[in-house]
């Protein structure tokens, strides 16, 4: 029986993971509605995943920062995915408003979208560390593996320019 149980429990995660990775990508914004982050056919989106709370948050600010200033007018994209949880018990539950403030406070240049606890990000773009960059290309696949593990005194604009421009 507990054989069976066994059985049952690592099937239902192996489809929790699979249906993760199809998942659709639609975010809602904070600015209101939502984005499928995959639907931005003809441009290159930078995602920057990352929470409030998180200590290299600022740090990965400033890198998106530029990523929008050097690639402003052209077919890129960046958006600011908020993993901070909604569940009040939590304690980095973050409300929209909260998360809102924190990007102005940091002066964030790009649109914030909400996926709590990282439901989605983590498993479709298979993030193992936040703060994390990923870059999809043109069709809105992932285009190599995630910048994950930022390190405040190493510029990752750089690698992550040239995956952009490798995509314009």
């Amino acid at each position: 029986m507990n054989t069976l149980k066994n059985i049952f429990a690592v099937a239902a995660i192996v489809i929790a993971m699979a249906s993760a990775s199809f998942a659709q990508t639609s975010f809602s914004s904070l600015s209101g509605g939502s984005v499928d982050v995959q639907a931005q056919k003809g441009k290159v989106v930078v995602l920057a995943v990352g929470a409030k709370w998180l200590r290299l948050s600022e740090k990965q600010v400033q890198f998106t920062n530029t990523i929008v200033k050097n690639y402003g007018g052209k077919n890129v994209v960046v958006y600011f995915i908020a993993t901070d949880s909604t569940n009040p018990k939590s304690k980095n539950k973050a409300t929209d408003e909260e998360i809102r403030e924190w990007a102005n406070k940091n002066n964030l240049n790009a649109v914030v979208l909400r996926d709590p606890d990282g439901a989605v990000v983590l498993g479709k773009f298979s993030l193992d560390q936040l703060p994390a960059f990923v870059v999809l290309d043109k069709n809105g696949a992932m285009s190599g593996t995630a910048f994950t593990g930022l390190d405040p005194n190493f510029d990752v604009t750089q690698p992550i320019s040239k995956k952009i421009d490798s995509l314009l």
